[in-house]
């Protein structure tokens, strides 16, 4: 059993190395991206749809968050949970030491920022 888990963990370990020090398995992984790709445009004109991807995806805003903030602080927040580089750009802004927002009461922001 314990001969399993050692031939497992160096498979592993051969794997991460090979991915993470060197550029063997860079040609390997473009050509697999690139029929991923392929297969998706191929899926998009059969039928019409676009494939969207979860990293492409808007952030999402904890529901302790919205219950707690009132509704124009969660206008104001929404207006910054449109990609996620616009919530870096809040988190720069707002969350810090003695930050504060128009909008969004000291306390809340805080919370948010705990949050987020």
């Amino acid at each position: 059993m314990m001969r399993g888990w050692i031939l497992i963990a160096l498979i592993g370990g051969g794997i991460y190395y090979f991915a993470t020090e060197t550029d063997k398995l860079d040609k390997p992984i473009a050509e697999i991206q690139s029929v991923i790709n392929g297969a998706e445009t191929k899926l998009d004109s059969m039928t019409g749809t676009k494939i969207t991807r979860k990293e492409n995806n808007v952030p999402k805003i904890p529901s302790s968050v919205i219950e707690r903030l009132t509704s124009s602080e969660l206008s104001e927040l929404q207006s910054s949970f449109t990609t996620h580089e616009s919530l870096a750009e809040f988190k720069d802004d707002y969350c810090g030491f003695g930050l504060s927002n128009p909008v969004i009461s000291k306390e809340n922001l805080q919370f948010i920022c705990d949050k987020i």
